[in-house]
């Protein structure tokens, strides 16, 4: 009787032929260098597992725990090998395994993701405490005091890195509408996210102003909820597909053109709402309507621009893919065309903009040393720019590349946004 494993996966990674193309692309066997850290290793082992060769737990979990995700592998595979769809099938099979016994770790991290990510409200009040802290006066004393050395190591990193947060009018409220400056040319549905609505509402404030710059009428639904793409990186797939059809529910109200988001990761899941929800008769046309309207940000700013930029200082500039924004949502040019369009500004291509910088949703979270050691790598490039300014489309790359710029000791001359955030700030609408 074959396995649940092996009726998901297995077909699809009985495509890979271990050609080994997709080794370079990896980010994960360049900074580890064995061969289970390599897609087609990986992939081998998913067979195997299916096969039921070796022990689904024991052999596969770790080294599927080790993947960042990143799909650069996908892009470079001469065969179109579905490296994701594998990861996500295996992910959750691990997940259905292991339920019975969960480690204290994974049960925490289930119970955040079933209980606190799904509702916008309870993200927002850690957002509100996360303020509090920074304008109460209690981040400058734990500092000044030496006591922020007492926290674990990644969390006094993240903690230097998260930006400040400004007043809380500043974000974007659900149901609202906000209207085209000027001839209305488009109306858009803005996806607010997570992290981005939680802690870094102000890109989501910045987005809204570019949009309606632009000649764009934005409308923030409500009934939104996050995205599901971290859910589907632990294995926890039934949730992410009704986390999707609210989102569903939620944008199809708005009779929006397009369905704008600014976050790389979120944008992926949000665009493969067709391949999550294929299986369902019912849900497969809705989601696949979806999935066409969505755009990322910058594709929309392009097309519908120009925006109002103003004359500023000049400044060098590096940008740094966000994965899913390259390889699944296969956004490259959009963000460097906008940026080469700001006056003053000069935009220098680092070596390996398009490897992974190490962040991987909350991969830099579950395995910070792993995490660490290829942001360092990342860090070289970007120093030999000579940018004083790093920009990325991912809330994630934003905080890891913030973190990287203060492990090397250039935050006095360097700093890591958004692209909306450069944008905004050159429009005089930061």
């Amino acid at each position: 009787m074959k396995n649940r494993l092996y009726e998901k996966a297995y077909e699809a990674a009985n495509a890979c032929v271990q050609c080994g193309y997709c080794l370079p692309a990896c980010p994960t066997y360049a900074s580890m260098g064995k061969e289970s850290a390599s897609p087609r290793g990986r992939i081998h082992l998913v067979k195997m597992a299916a096969e039921e060769k070796i022990d689904l737990l024991r052999d596969l979990k770790m080294p599927l725990d080790l993947c960042l995700g990143c799909r650069a592998c996908e892009t470079v595979c001469p065969l179109n090998v579905k490296y994701g769809e594998i990861l996500e099938a295996a992910r959750e099979e691990i997940h259905h395994r292991q339920t019975a016994h969960p480690a204290p770790g994974d049960r925490f991290m289930w119970t955040m993701l079933r209980h606190v990510f799904p509702y916008p409200e309870r993200l927002r009040w850690l957002g509100n405490l996360a303020r509090f802290l920074q304008w109460s006066g209690l981040r400058r004393m734990l500092r000044a005091s030496g006591l922020i050395r007492l926290l674990p190591e990644k969390a006094a990193w993240f903690e230097r890195a998260l930006p400040d947060m400004p007043p809380l009018r500043e974000r974007l409220r659900f149901g609202q509408v906000y209207p085209a400056k000027g001839k209305r040319k488009v109306r858009v549905a803005l996806f607010t996210g997570c992290v981005m609505d939680a802690v870094m509402y102000k890109i989501n404030r910045a987005t809204a102003n570019l949009l309606t710059a632009i000649g764009a009428e934005v409308v923030v639904p409500s009934g939104q909820n996050c995205c599901g793409a971290l859910h589907l990186h632990q294995g926890l797939a039934e949730e992410a597909k009704k986390l999707a059809q609210k989102n569903i529910e939620a944008f199809e109200q708005c009779e929006a053109d397009w369905i704008v988001n600014n976050a790389g990761g979120c944008g992926a899941a949000l665009k493969e709402y067709d391949r999550l929800l294929a299986d369902d008769p019912e849900w497969s046309p809705r989601a696949r309507r979806f999935a066409e309207k969505t755009k990322d940000i910058s594709e929309i700013l392009l097309e519908y621009g120009p925006l109002p930029y103003e004359n500023g200082p000049e400044m060098i500039v590096t940008y740094q893919d966000s994965c899913h924004l390259r390889n699944v949502q296969r956004v490259t040019r959009a963000p460097r065309a906008l940026i080469e369009q700001i006056p003053g500004v000069r935009l220098v291509e680092m070596e390996g903009a398009d490897r992974c910088c190490g962040s991987g949703g909350i991969y830099n979270l579950l395995h910070f040393s792993e995490s660490m050691t290829i942001l360092d790598e990342k860090m070289e490039r970007v120093q030999e720019t000579g940018a004083q300014v790093v920009v990325s489309g991912n809330p994630g790359c934003i905080l890891q590349m913030q973190i990287g710029i203060e492990r090397a000791g250039a935050s006095r001359r360097m700093r890591s946004v958004h692209l909306v955030e450069l944008l905004a700030e050159r429009c005089g609408l930061g």
